[in-house]
């Protein structure tokens, strides 16, 4: 195994693991209950996704401007990724959602609504 098929291969490993943390990061945003826990998908794993993505990409590239150039990508992105996600989680607290919290009861693992069920009265007498 020479060194181009070394590098061949840990730049696809690279992209192939990149796009599967993007694929979770994206199933997360549809998938998660609240605002809160969606933008912890998109931000932490979709960055990570991205990333790994880049440095694959790295390892393809034909000449160094290119490697050059990517990497500016990744380093605006790590950057602006999470601070995008801190300013809107900021942006929801200001504007007044809460957070869900104990969404499931610890002793039968079913959902808790937050709401109390009342029985209808009948009309018929």
């Amino acid at each position: 195994m020479d060194v181009n098929s070394f590098i061949e291969i840990a730049s696809w490993a690279l992209i192939v693991a990149g796009v599967f943390f993007a694929i979770t990061g994206t199933i997360g945003l549809v998938r998660l209950p609240d605002v809160f826990t969606r933008m912890h998908g998109a931000g932490m794993v979709d960055t990570m996704g991205i990333g790994l993505i880049l440095i694959g990409l790295m390892l393809h590239a034909p000449s160094i401007i290119v490697a050059i150039k990517l990497f500016l990508i990744l380093a605006f992105i790590f950057f602006t990724s999470p601070t995008t996600c801190y300013a809107l989680a900021r942006a929801t607290i200001h504007a007044g959602v809460k957070p869900l919290l104990n969404t499931h009861t610890k002793k039968t693992g079913t959902k808790k609504t937050g709401t109390k069920k009342t029985e209808r009265k009948s009309s018929k007498t």
